[in-house]
């Protein structure tokens, strides 16, 4: 295609051998100039695109105005880049505006709870919303994030305190707002350090120390298999391995080994896999239920759906026996949680060692398992008739008489 000198100096244009624009061929301009000692020309476009003589040879002349003052573009492509340039600034603007002003309650609907509910369990979900309807959200709500500062967090927990929530729960709050600037940062929404950071959780002692006698035990046990046969099977699992409650619910076919009476448990709390070993009541209950597919549920719900939580059958009959009667500290309590605690406490009573119960129970530490020292440690029972013997007199019987 011939090159066309057009009627401005520097502009010239080729035309489109087959393509008309309007009721001439489409053209194509350049503009030619003089840099660092060398001819140059750049291509602007077709006249198509909106490029005419006109605004091309206007185009040269800002280029050479540029390049006298020294000032702003000279050739097309710094043009280019300085547009590219202005464009990112804009964008960056942009997102630093919304980071300033995107509230609390915003973030936690749109983009914090959507990628929890893909992630977490129901009942972590139902929990979270909870607390965030009841006390954050109040408090905290329509504030932007870079404007929530500890003293807020305070406002929430005082709150929480006022109206009798436990420490837990005012624990579980703050960690829940926590984990919503998390969040933010690595979605690029907030910067710095979480604002919890320097809020003080409240301290307290949720250790179950309830746990079952053998007899009591037997008691359970029977009473369950009378109402549900489920409830039964799940509940003396989790008496006689120490699996919890969702571990059991999550196994699969392949996760059973029947020669070897062991149990592969995948879907742990701190998401290391470990093995469980079956006593032969529990071996039982797998070697007479009907082997399904591998990837197939063991113990499933309507539908063969996964269960989420344990039955009501448990609780009431819980209920009924009076495990927890006239009893107001959660600790002491009777739940299903506490089946794992019984199995730690008999396997500490009968001499397992710490070290071998935290690998049996999966622990991710062994800080978790000393909360059971105290029932294999017989040394205190010695200091205290040690203590009772120091005050024996020799004539008027034991300190326990004297002051019985």
């Amino acid at each position: 295609m011939k090159w066309v000198n057009s009627k401005y100096q520097g502009v010239r244009f080729r035309k489109h051998p087959t393509r008309k624009h309007g009721v001439r061929f489409d053209r194509y301009f350049t503009i030619r100039y003089q840099s660092d000692g060398e001819r140059k020309e750049e291509g602007l476009g077709w006249e198509s695109e909106g490029i005419t003589e006109e605004n091309a040879a206007l185009t040269l002349l800002e280029y050479k105005r540029n390049a006298k003052l020294g000032q702003g573009p000279t050739r097309k492509s710094e043009e280019d880049q300085l547009r590219k340039e202005k464009k990112i600034a804009e964008k960056n603007l942009r997102e630093r505006e919304e980071q300033e002003w995107i509230t609390f309650s915003d973030y936690f609907r749109e983009i914090y709870m959507p990628q929890a509910e893909s992630e977490k369990k129901t009942e972590t979900i139902r929990r979270e919303k909870s607390l965030f309807k009841s006390w954050i959200q109040p408090t905290i709500g329509n504030l932007p994030l870079m404007q929530v500062c500890p003293f807020h967090i305070e406002q929430v927990k005082k709150k929480m305190h006022d109206k009798g929530q436990s420490p837990r729960s005012i624990q579980y709050m703050i960690a829940v707002v926590r984990q919503v600037f998390h969040s933010a940062r690595s979605n690029n929404k907030y910067e710095g350090k979480a604002p919890t950071s320097e809020v003080k959780k409240p301290k307290f002692d949720n250790r179950r120390m309830r746990f079952l006698s053998h007899d009591e035990a037997q008691i359970l046990l029977s009473a369950l298999k009378k109402k549900s046969v489920l409830v039964h099977e799940i509940s003396l699992i989790s008496l006689t391995s120490g699996l919890r409650f969702n571990e059991i619910v999550s196994l699969v076919w392949s996760d059973f080994d029947l020669s070897r009476g062991i149990l592969t448990i995948r879907n742990t709390k701190n998401g290391r896999t470990r093995v469980a070993y079956l006593t032969s009541a529990a071996r039982e209950i797998f070697s007479v239920k009907v082997r399904g597919r591998n990837d197939e549920l063991i113990f499933q719900g309507r539908d063969g759906v996964k269960i989420e939580r344990i039955s009501r059958t448990f609780e009431r009959v819980v209920e009924e026996l009076g495990f927890n009667k006239n009893i107001s500290d959660s600790r002491q309590r009777f739940v299903f949680h506490s089946l794992r605690h019984t199995y730690a406490s008999w396997m500490v009573e009968g001499g397992v060692s710490l070290y071998v119960l935290k690998n049996l129970l999966g622990h991710s530490g062994i800080s978790q398992t000393e909360r059971y020292a105290h029932l294999g440690d017989e040394s205190l029972q010695a200091a205290v008739k040690t203590f009772e013997k120091s005050f024996q007199a020799k004539d008027q019987g034991t300190f326990a008489e004297k002051i019985a």
